[in-house]
């Protein structure tokens, strides 16, 4: 199974707003200074250690070694990264209709993790699977979980 993530207001958040990781140690700290929600951690190793692939599906145009980076300092591997210039060279790709903000099923995404509800909206139309996370919320990595558990169930049916 192949799981990914949102960043921006999905794992990265406000620490005025949300609870979060501990902050990484110096000099890490100057150098990722965005901070994870709570749960986001465990919920990786968790995803990780059930054999499935993990990805960031962001429209940031963050570069692909930071995004690895900060995850590392955290003891996270990802495997694939589509942020904002991989998805228009790879989804856009010169098309002349606007394609979505994120496209997971050209990857073969079985679920991604969003904030955004326009992405759920797009998942409706074009045919991908996504799971809504909103604002502070303790019970959020459960209900991923749930939701995993949920495809997985279906899928061996």
């Amino acid at each position: 199974m192949r799981i990914s993530f949102d960043l921006d207001d999905t794992l990265f958040v406000s620490e005025e707003t949300f609870k979060v990781e501990p902050p990484l140690r110096f000099p890490y700290c100057k150098l990722y200074k965005e901070r994870l929600r709570l749960g986001t951690t465990a919920l990786l190793k968790y995803i990780r250690q059930q054999g499935m692939e993990l990805w960031v599906y962001t429209t940031s145009f963050r570069s692909e070694h930071y995004i690895r980076g900060l995850f590392r300092c955290y003891g996270i591997q990802l495997d694939s990264i589509v942020n904002g210039a991989r998805h228009a060279r790879e989804v856009q790709a010169g098309r002349m209709e606007a394609m979505p903000s994120k496209y997971p099923s050209k990857y073969r995404i079985d679920l991604h993790i969003d904030d955004d509800h326009s992405v759920a909206e797009n998942g409706r139309t074009y045919g991908f699977h996504v799971l809504i996370v909103g604002g502070q919320d303790d019970n959020w990595t459960d209900k991923i979980i749930e939701e995993i558990e949920r495809i997985r169930k279906y899928r061996e049916s």
